[in-house]
């Protein structure tokens, strides 16, 4: 089953940053900072994880009441339990999705640095010190 939802996100987030997953994925992790690029693949990674999960609860309640199966006792717990599972991740990947959509839909790519851009005369703003606390994590 495609994930949809996972690959679109992942295809707008290159979209926006103009680099692969992949190359934005080492990116962040090399940054010791929490930042909007961290934020957002962290997201995609739960919405890739609840989109896997949907996939094998799926297959697993394809097994458990497959047409050749008799569906006793012990069957019905799992097949209840594949059930509020693939609930409780459909939720989750909803939830994900919309606001990611909505964070991502609020960003805009800025032009690269040129002399014709208004914003190209604006000195550049210095970075804020970090506290001394934040830096002995």
């Amino acid at each position: 089953m495609p994930h949809t939802a996972s690959q679109a996100l992942a295809d707008r987030i290159e979209a926006l940053y103009g680099q692969p997953l992949s190359t934005l994925e080492a990116h962040a992790g090399a940054t010791a900072r929490d930042s909007m690029l961290g934020a957002l693949l962290g997201s995609h990674t739960d919405l890739s994880l609840a989109e896997r999960n949907i996939d094998f609860q799926l297959e697993r309640l394809r097994q458990l009441a497959g047409p050749d199966r008799e569906i006793g006792r012990f069957d019905a717990g799992h097949i209840l339990d594949c059930a509020r599972r693939i609930a409780e991740s459909v939720a989750v990947r909803d939830a994900h999705a919309k606001s990611v959509t909505a964070v991502l839909a609020s960003l805009r790519r800025l032009p690269g640095p040129d002399t014709k851009s208004p914003t190209a005369a604006l000195p550049a703003v210095p970075a804020r010190p970090v506290p001394a606390a934040s830096r002995a994590r």
